[in-house]
C-alpha cells in the first residue's frame, strides 16, 4: 500500500481520485499549518502539496517519502538541495493552466483598457438612469487591437498570452531574456515599459525578479498603461503600485496574487478607493479545464511511483 498525503487539497476544487485497487492510500487534508506539517507525512511514501512549503526538519521526519509531487507550475516551496540529498524525486505540472492563465491575462487586458468595471457601477448605481442621453459617458475607452503589448517571461504562459494577444490585433513585444541575447521582438525591460500600452508578468519570483516593478519601473511606464501580474505576487511592489495609482501614474492594473496569501486586511492593495484596480483572489490558473488537466496529472505522478514499489 502506497501511503499519499495532499497538504493542502482544499486549493484544488476538482479533487483526486483513485481507484478501490490501486493500491493507494490516500489522504486529503483541506490545509495544514507548518507545525503539522512534519506529523501528517511521517508515513507517508508521496507528498502531495501546493503552497505548504517543505523544508530540512519536515524531509528528515519522513523516512518513507520518495516523492514529493507540486500541485503547480512552480516549486520554490521545497528544498530542492536536500531532497536531492535524501534521494527524494520531486515531480511539478508545469503546463496544466498556460491557456487559463493567459485567457484571465488577456480578459483583464479588456476590463480594463475598455473600463469594464467603471461603465458596469455606472449601469448599476444610477448614473446611467439619470443620464440625459441613451448611454452614459464616463471614462475612456481604448481598444484592444492595435495597441502594443509588452510581454515579461517567456516561457509557456508568456508565449500563450502572445497567441493569443496576437490574434486579437495587438502588437506583441517580449523582455529581453536577462543573459540572452536580445531577439528581434524583443526589448530591453526599460525600453519595454516606456513602449507598452500594457504589461503583463510571467517570469518566476527569483532574487533578480522580487520587486521587478518598483516605483521607478512604474514611473517608466506610460501614464495611460495598464500592468498585469498574474505571475507571483512579489514581482511588483504593492506599496510602490498603490501610490501609482492613486497619484495617476498609470492608468490601471489587474493584480491577481499578491506577496503574501492569503493576504493580511491591511495589504496596501486591500485598501479601499483604490482607483482603476482589478483585483481577483489568485484564480488566473482555475478553470475547470486547468483543474481537470492537473489533478489527472497528479494521479498519473502517484501511480507511476507506487508502481515502482
Amino acid at each position: 500500500m502506497t501511503r499519499v498525503v495532499f497538504l493542502d487539497a482544499g486549493t484544488l476544487p476538482q479533487g483526486l481520485s483513485f481507484g478501490a485497487d490501486s493500491g493507494v492510500h490516500y489522504t486529503p487534508h483541506e490545509m495544514t499549518a507548518p507545525a503539522e506539517v512534519a506529523e501528517r507525512i511521517a508515513t507517508a511514501d508521496i507528498v502531495i502539496t501546493n503552497k505548504v512549503r517543505l523544508g530540512a526538519d519536515e524531509m528528515r521526519a519522513a523516512p518513507k517519502l520518495r516523492l514529493i509531487a507540486v500541485a503547480a507550475a512552480g516549486t520554490d516551496n521545497i528544498d530542492l538541495a536536500l531532497a536531492g540529498e535524501l534521494c527524494i524525486a520531486v515531480e511539478n505540472v508545469p503546463d496544466y493552466g498556460s491557456y487559463s492563465v493567459a485567457e484571465h491575462a488577456i480578459a483583464t487586458l479588456f476590463a480594463l483598457r475598455r473600463a469594464l468595471p467603471a461603465y458596469s457601477a455606472a449601469a448599476r448605481d444610477g448614473r446611467w438612469s439619470e443620464s440625459p442621453h441613451f448611454c452614459w459617458n464616463g471614462p475612456r475607452i481604448r481598444d484592444v487591437a492595435g495597441s502594443r503589448f509588452g510581454v515579461v517571461g517567456r516561457g509557456r504562459i508568456g508565449e500563450a498570452v502572445a497567441r493569443i494577444a496576437r490574434g486579437v490585433g495587438t502588437e506583441v513585444t517580449f523582455a529581453q531574456t536577462p543573459g540572452m541575447p536580445c531577439r528581434d521582438d524583443e526589448l530591453p525591460l526599460d525600453a519595454l515599459l516606456e513602449q507598452s500600452d500594457a504589461i503583463t508578468l510571467h517570469v518566476p519570483l527569483t532574487a533578480h525578479t522580487q520587486n521587478l516593478i518598483d516605483a521607478r519601473a512604474l514611473r517608466r511606464m506610460k501614464r495611460d498603461a495598464i500592468l498585469i501580474n498574474t505571475g507571483r505576487g512579489a514581482l511588483v511592489d504593492a506599496a510602490a503600485l498603490a501610490e501609482a495609482l492613486r497619484e495617476g501614474v498609470i492608468a490601471g492594473a489587474a493584480i491577481d496574487v499578491l506577496d503574501t496569501e492569503p493576504p493580511p486586511a491591511d495589504h496596501p492593495l486591500l485598501v479601499p478607493g483604490i482607483p482603476n484596480l482589478l483585483l481577483t483572489p489568485h484564480v488566473a490558473w482555475a478553470s475547470e479545464a486547468a483543474q481537470s488537466k492537473l489533478a489527472g496529472r497528479l494521479v498519473d505522478l502517484v501511480k507511476i511511483e507506487s508502481a515502482k514499489k
